[in-house]
């Protein structure tokens, strides 16, 4: 079933779940100066977690899966699955087995209090730590300050980071269990090979698997077909159309609940929304995603580019992935990817804006914010361009979106598949 589109408010309550950490983790290199193989999958390990020397990815499905206590059934019904660096993600039933038999102990995770209150020791050393202020940074101002939780309260309301009210969707198909795809759309095809070859020139050919996890346990994966000539994608395209367009209406109603965005002529409201939607949710999704692993968690929802060669050398030819493991990697607070967002609402260049004028004041506004908190809650030197670096990002997020805009509408043209909202989106976004 489609999920319905439209402009209307959807409450969404954010329930995100506190990170937790291990309480006893040993660096390789003050061992033996050797390489450690991980005792579950067999990856580089990065020191000792729950009681067995692990990489950093069986560190967090361990205690993921400790954490839901639920009952993992393997999907072969074989319960022997072999679990290498390649295969760990395809059972976690198998994967959970190899854990407690490498000896790793559910009683040694740390409890949600617990790990608070070691990060709020580890923020309090490093700011003792930090001896030379910001030059310039007196702190924030009360108008500064109520802006950012304003931001705040607004992602909050909006974001719903579990997908927990995220039902009515489609599922790719699989066809004889090989994904083949089905034959009205391999005629399609052949009808129209030129506009299809000119939509794979733009592609840095990808596969993208998908794994559901039920409510009792059970796991569906959907892998896509091993031939790699940029057709695969399609079956998932109606799925990626509906977990999109639920994306888009967090973040129309992001929009909605700041009050600076409100007291705009409802036209602007329109065009900055057009303009800016796909670049707020890029900016959420990154939120979600594990650079180590090349997977976004969204809940019981897990999607993850798969690369044969088991690298990233490969991936980070195409700008989206780059650009998410860039931003990834400037670990930025919560305060400043919601103030990217704003940032990137309010653009006075935006197609069709008529009160530019009173928007290129708003953006401004929130960067100096933005520049203002990162002086006053960074340690200096180590941060001192982060700011730019930001910037920089947000001028690369922009060129993306016309390009995958593009890409889009020629896939549409060859084999529709936006939702609604997706197709009023893209009517009229360009740069």
């Amino acid at each position: 079933m489609r999920p319905e589109e439209s402009w209307s408010h959807v409450g969404l309550v954010q329930r995100k779940e506190a990170d937790s950490v291990s309480n006893k983790s040993i660096n390789t290199d003050e061992e033996d100066g050797g390489l450690q193989i991980c005792r579950v999958c067999g990856d580089k390990a990065n020191g000792y977690h729950f009681n067995v020397m692990t990489c950093e990815g069986c560190k967090g499905f361990f205690r993921r899966a400790m954490k839901r206590n639920v009952r993992l059934r393997c999907p072969f019904r074989k319960g022997t699955c072999e679990i290498t660096r390649k295969t760990r993600r395809q059972c976690q039933a198998c994967r959970l087995r190899k854990c407690l038999e490498s000896g790793m102990k559910k009683e040694m995770i740390m409890s949600d209090a617990a790990v608070e209150q070691r990060r709020a020791l580890i923020k309090r050393k490093r700011r003792e730590k930090t001896e030379v202020p910001a030059p310039g940074g007196q702190g924030l101002t009360e108008e500064q300050q109520a802006l950012i939780q304003e931001l705040m309260d607004a992602q909050m309301k909006t974001f719903d980071t579990t997908f927990s009210h995220f039902k009515d969707f489609r599922l790719p198909t699989v066809f004889n269990g090989g994904c083949e795809l089905p034959e009205f759309l391999q005629a399609s095809l052949l009808e129209d090979p030129v506009t299809w070859n000119r939509i794979m020139k733009d592609c840095v050919p990808m596969k993208i698997s998908l794994q559901l996890r039920g409510e009792d346990g059970s796991i569906w994966n959907y892998q896509p077909p091993s031939k790699s000539d940029g057709k695969e994608i399609i079956p998932l395209l109606p799925h990626l159309a509906d977990v999109s367009t639920y994306m888009f209406k967090g973040v129309i109603n992001f929009a909605k609940v700041i009050s600076y965005f409100r007291d705009l002529p409802i036209e602007d409201q329109i065009s900055l929304l057009k303009g800016a939607t796909f670049e707020m949710c890029i900016l959420r999704f990154n939120t979600m995603f594990d650079t180590e692993t090349g997977t976004w968690e969204c809940g019981r929802l897990a999607y993850c580019f798969e690369d044969p060669d088991g690298g990233f050398q490969k991936l980070l030819l195409d700008p989206m992935m780059k650009l998410h493991c860039m931003l990834k990697k400037l670990q930025l607070h919560k305060e400043e990817y919601v103030l990217m967002q704003a940032i990137s609402l309010f653009s006075p260049d935006r197609p069709g804006v008529v009160q530019r004028g009173v928007v290129d004041q708003l953006q401004e506004r929130f960067a100096l914010t933005l520049k203002a908190y990162i002086e006053c809650s960074r340690p200096y030197p180590a941060h001192r361009f982060l700011f730019l670096k930001i910037m920089a990002v947000l001028t690369e997020l922009r060129s993306i979106n016309v390009q995958q805009t593009q890409q889009l509408l020629r896939i549409q043209d060859t084999h529709p598949f936006a939702t609604p909202l997706m197709q009023e989106l893209l009517s009229s976004t360009d740069g």
